[in-house]
Formats: structure tokens, sequence, C-alpha cells
């Protein structure tokens, strides 16, 4: 059977639309996000390319964790690393180290089995290689405290180097799978009745009196308060780092290339290097806030203080791990996650009855708890494990808190902080332009920025 194609009455859609005016959209890109922290930093400017943080004299020195290399299956922690712990600091007697090193024995504990016992003699200094060990006390009206996590690096039950005597304070527990080295009582008292330079660096570091300092490790500054009559006022001052830490500006470039030919005839209705600059100005962007999280040197996740990384309690975001996390410093501006830890923080507080109400951050409806924003970024990386981290920032120079830097004015500056410069023209008339964006970050105070880490949200 066939059919016939009836003839046409009227000009056909297709060959109209030759004549038509096609109306257009500007270029769209998939990979622009909010990027929240760009846009909630307070950002500084800075002259002459570097900013110096000065903060007042620190006694605390080190970071308080060890470290440990691998042979095969065999953990050992390296020998200079025993400084961190307090008792040890300044002790420079390698030999000695590299026996005390030697004497830690390796264990593994299954999880929810217990380490150590409250009430009982304290017979181990114990260095966590992996794992996450919690430690639990005794509270005011006979219930269990949860009093922190142990994870890798961290350890306790140093006092064993200065004392026979003493007794566990907690109870601890592994939380998941730990794989720890011990130094048992027995083997300590041998090895210390062999080194001389050991025992009499612990009995001197034992009685030595510390240097006034406050809660912080900061040097004290002596006030009286409370008197009256005429008492002898105390005298002080104010010392200062001797070797502030100086953050100088990072770079994100490109050569943006555009052929004359294209400006010259293909430029309406839209500017075609504005087009091309509006998109690549995107991508620098997206890579700053990639940077600020990320880099080595200045990324914010690189440099928060140890002591203010704290662990998840079972794995999951639930309110609890956010209180403890909020709670670490005043003035929290706003809270930094992947979206699917936001995710996993509401499925949390669904468990537990808790609907945390929305806030508003420049007009738009964002997570919050207790009224502190959690804003999303999927710069903060997941883990092959599927765990990532959850930052809390104080924010601004009048609040010692986050801050960024930005250059305070460029030639040809085409945004805050970032310049368009012209290159030439080639001669396959191609015209090329660096764009260069100028940024870093400074964390002024170290309780300004705080970190929740093991952060896992495949739970379900």
């Amino acid at each position: 059977m066939t059919t016939t194609e009836e003839p046409r009455l009227s000009l056909g859609v297709a060959a109209a639309r030759t004549l038509a005016t096609t109306t257009k959209s500007q270029p769209q890109m998939r990979g622009i996000t909010p990027r929240w922290l760009l846009s909630q930093l307070p950002w500084v400017e800075v002259p002459g390319g570097s900013y110096r943080v000065n903060r007042r004299l620190t006694y605390t020195v080190g970071d308080g964790k060890v470290s440990f290399f691998h042979t095969g299956a065999r953990a050992q922690v390296i020998p200079a690393e025993l400084t961190e712990l307090e008792l040890l600091r300044g002790f420079d007697d390698e030999p000695a180290l590299a026996a005390l090193a030697d004497a830690f024995e390796q264990r593994e504990y299954e999880p929810g089995s217990t380490l150590v016992t409250a009430g009982d003699a304290l017979d181990l200094l114990v260095l966590v290689v992996h794992g996450k060990i919690t430690r639990h006390g005794k509270g005011e009206y006979g219930a269990e405290t949860h009093e922190g996590t142990a994870t890798d690096g961290d350890h306790f039950g140093a006092e064993l180097l200065a004392r026979d005597d003493a007794v566990w304070t907690f109870t601890a527990r592994a939380a998941t799978r730990v794989v720890a080295l011990v130094l048992p009582l027995a083997t300590y008292t041998r090895l210390n009745g062999r080194a001389d330079s050991l025992r009499t660096h612990i009995a001197s570091a034992a009685t030595r009196p510390r240097k006034p300092q406050n809660r912080k490790g900061e040097a004290s500054i002596d006030l009286s308060a409370g008197h009256d009559g005429e008492p002898v006022l105390s005298g002080t001052y104010v010392d200062y780092e001797p070797a502030p830490r100086e953050y100088e500006l990072s770079v994100a470039q490109t050569v943006l290339r555009v052929h004359n030919r294209v400006t010259d005839l293909y430029n309406h209705p839209m500017d075609q290097l504005e087009q091309q600059l509006r998109l690549t100005v995107e991508a620098l962007r997206e890579r700053q806030e990639h940077e600020l999280i990320n880099n080595t040197n200045f990324g914010l996740l690189h440099n928060a203080d140890l002591k203010n990384r704290i662990t998840t309690r079972t794995g999951p975001p639930t309110p609890f791990d956010m209180d403890e996390l909020l709670c670490r410093r005043r003035k929290t501006r706003f809270f930094l996650a992947h979206p699917r830890a936001i995710a996993a923080f509401g499925r949390e507080c669904t468990k537990t009855g808790v609907y945390p109400s929305p806030v508003l951050v420049d007009g738009k409806r964002v997570q919050a708890w207790r009224g502190v924003p959690v804003l999303p970024c999927d710069k903060i990386p997941i883990t092959e494990a599927g765990t990532t981290s959850i930052l809390a920032m104080r924010t601004g120079e009048d609040d010692a808190g986050v801050i960024g830097l930005r250059p305070k004015s460029l030639a040809d500056e085409y945004r805050p902080g970032l310049n368009v410069r012209f290159m030439g023209i080639s001669d396959r008339a191609v015209t090329s332009y660096l764009v260069s964006a100028y940024h870093s970050a400074a964390v002024l105070v170290p309780d300004a920025l705080g970190i929740l880490d093991d952060v896992e949200i495949a739970r379900s």
C-alpha cells in the first residue's frame, strides 16, 4: 500500500526559519557552583603581596601527634617523633630515643574492646597508629560520660614516663579496629634503668616549673585583681612570636586566545571576547575556591590546628558532633560541608527527631544548625572510604578569624583580585590575553577554624 503526500498549502517551518532571527542564550556552563566560601569570606586587600600574622608568644611547641613508618604489616614510631610527648620535649639523645622507639609493642584491638579501665594501674603508654578510640568517664550522677576521641597519631598514658603509681582516670574503648603501639611499664622500667640521659631528662622535666601561660598556651599577662589598700601591683609585658608567619599571595592563571576573525565578524548580538572572558573567569573562581580549601600551603584543610580537629563519635555527622564542633569557638559564622555531608547530617537529624530551621544568607534559604548556616561546597574532598570533613569558622580581622587575601589594586583589573592583560597578536591573527587571579587565606588565631574529620556520608 502506498501513500501520496498531499501538496503543501503554505511555506514550511524549516524554510521560514532561514529568514528568522534566532533568540539565543548566553553560553552556559555546568561547572559553576554557588562558591559560598568566596562570597562569605571577608577579603583583606594586601598592597605588598604578603600578609604577616603577628601573635602572642606561645610556649606550646609541636602538634602533640606522633608519626610512624611501616614495614609490611609492622608499624614503628619514628624515634624523633617521641619528642612530641610533653615529658620528652627537648630530649635530643638519638640512641636513647631509638631504643625507646624499639621498645614499643604492636597490638590490635577489635571494635568494642576495652584497652584500659578507669581505676586500674596506669601500666601502658599507648600510641594510636590507626583507628579510633573513645574515652569515657563517670559523671556526677553515675552516668557514663564521653571525654573525647583519640585517632591516628594521638597518645595517652604518658604519665607512665614520670611515675609508676598513677591510675587510669578514664576507660578507653576501640570504636573501630585499632592498631596501636604500647609501651608496658615493665619494659620502660628496664629501659629507663639503662639510659642515664633519659632518666635525667624525665626527672628534670617532671619537676621543672612551667612558664606562666594561659589556657591557650600563650605567655601569660600578669594582673592584680580583688585587692584593696596599696599593695605592689604586678608588672608585665606582652611578648610576641619571634618568627610570625607570612602568607604570600598565590595565583591561578590561564592564557585566553581569540581569533581576530571571530571578534571582527561574529561579534553581534553578543560580544565574543566578553563571553570568553566571562566563562574563563568563572573557571578561575572555581579553582580559587578549590585552592583556598585544598592547597597544602594555605588551604584551610591543611592549616587547621590539630587541637581544633575532632572526629565523629560514630561515623555519620550527628547533632552531638556538630555541637562539639560549634562550641570550640566563639562567633562561628558558618559551617562549610560537602553537599553529601549535609544530606548525611539531615538524615541523622531526622533519626533523632530534630528538624533544624533554615536561615537566609544573601537572600537564599540554606540549612542551619543552632542558627549557624551550613553552606555547601563540593570542593571539600571525599575519600575512597566515603569520608569527608566539615569546617566551622569565625571570620574577619576584627574577630581574629579566617580571612581571604587579595591585591589592593592591579593593572588592567577586571574583577577584584583578577586582571586581564593583553599579550599581543600572533602571525596567525590570534589575540592572547593573560588572565590572572591572585588569592590566599590566613587563620589569624588557631581556634578560628575547626574541622570535624572522619565524617561518613554513605551509611544509610
